[in-house]
């Protein structure tokens, strides 16, 4: 075999045990052997280069029916931190997360101006207050995941954002520069269906739909266990899809968005209005629901009935097992989903099996930044080449 070929094939063992150690620890190199089918010499080689590699440990002994008692091996999710960002349009969150994704530590900031020149200062200060809660460790920060609200383009660059008018941002090359570590930018509703498809309400399905409803509408496509991003990197877009072909103007430049109406910025500018308020903010919306004020709930029932509308299209597209909903609103009132499902199973053709269900996200607000953590934590274990490699 050519030397080559034998370093792609170690490469490739030494990432089959690596993953079956996190999905399985404490675990014995006997029984890594049958699980990955894989001899116990290379076990044994791969799992030592592994613990010197400080990302592999040995404890104590497990249990055993004759013979000596296997020496068992645990993931070390200490060896290193990742950080996840959501930069959101009126706000960042920011996580501190072990290998496991476990959050460490989080920072919540509020922005009023979410010009790039004004957040630029401020995102650079929160992600370096999230990095230095980090603990001691061998890797350090591996990395940092950034999940935002707008067009990124398969090269990581952001296009478009359409509620903050941020256009052609390298925010990737910026923030490897300062921080001297890989950073990956993506859209925050990718972001959130890769952190709820690992750790929330879709881990067990195989075609799901992400749906993050905030100052804008945005999707993050599971197909077949996969984060879809379609050709250029911007899949998932619908909250610029048409509902209303005579509608208002969207920032995006199209009419009739389905985000102008079923947004969460929607609800709030049409609660404010007939209020006559200057703005209506989430604690004082949900107290005039839970105290049935009705306009407030009409206000409410007619978000939902435009979310049904949209969530309509996309079962008749993607025929979805599941679809989870990641917005602020809808946690804090729940009786929305009456209005959102009386709107779909009005409209879903009658010859469609209704078989999806719909979720709230368990991850809630934490979604898009621990997806974007995640992504760094995944391309460090089993992408890097800074331990993938054999002697």
């Amino acid at each position: 075999m050519k030397t080559a070929d034998q370093t792609f094939v170690k490469v490739h063992n030494q990432k089959i045990i690596l993953k079956n150690i996190i999905n399985h620890y404490p675990v014995s190199r006997a029984k890594l052997s049958k699980i990955t089918n894989l001899n116990k010499a290379t076990i044994s080689s791969q799992t030592a280069l592994l613990i010197e590699k400080n990302l592999v440990s040995e404890i104590g002994t497990g249990s055993s029916s004759g013979g000596r008692k296997p020496v068992l091996l645990v993931f070390n999710k200490d060896a290193g931190y990742a950080i996840g960002v959501d930069l959101g349009v009126t706000y960042i969150l920011t996580l501190l997360t072990d290998l496991e994704g476990n959050v460490i530590f989080c920072d919540y900031y509020e922005i009023s101006d979410n010009s790039f020149e004004a957040v630029k200062p401020i995102l650079l200060e929160r992600i370096q207050l999230v990095a230095s809660k980090a603990p001691k460790s061998p890797y350090g920060i591996i990395g940092i995941g950034v999940g935002v609200h707008g067009f990124v383009n398969k090269d990581q660059l952001v296009l478009f954002t359409p509620n903050s008018k941020w256009k052609d941002v390298d925010l990737k090359t910026l923030l490897e520069n300062h921080f001297h570590c890989p950073v990956l930018i993506d859209n925050e509703a990718n972001a959130g269906a890769y952190g709820e498809k690992l750790f929330g309400s879709i881990k067990h399905c195989t075609n799901s739909i992400y749906v993050s409803i905030g100052t804008g509408i945005g999707l993050g496509i599971i197909v077949n266990n996969e984060l879809y991003r379609g050709t250029d990197g911007f899949s998932g877009e619908m909250g610029h899809m048409t509902i209303d072909f005579n509608g208002k103007k969207c920032g995006c430049g199209n009419y009739g968005c389905w985000e102008l109406y079923a947004s969460e910025k929607a609800f709030y500018d049409n609660l404010s209005q007939l209020k006559n308020m200057e703005k209506v903010n989430l604690e004082q919306a949900s107290k005039m629901i839970q105290e049935n004020d009705g306009e407030a709930l009409k206000v409410l029932e007619t978000f939902g009935h435009y979310l049904g509308i949209g969530l309509t299209n996309i079962i008749n597209a993607f025929n979805p097992e599941a679809i989870v909903l990641r917005s602020n609103l809808i946690e804090a009132n729940p009786i929305v989903l009456n209005s959102i499902q009386s709107t779909i199973s009005s409209r879903i053709s009658r010859y469609v099996h209704q078989s999806h269900q719909i979720y709230i996200s368990q991850l809630n607000r934490n979604a898009t930044a621990l997806g974007a953590a995640s992504f760094m934590i995944h391309q460090f274990l089993m992408d890097s080449e800074s331990f993938h490699t054999n002697k």
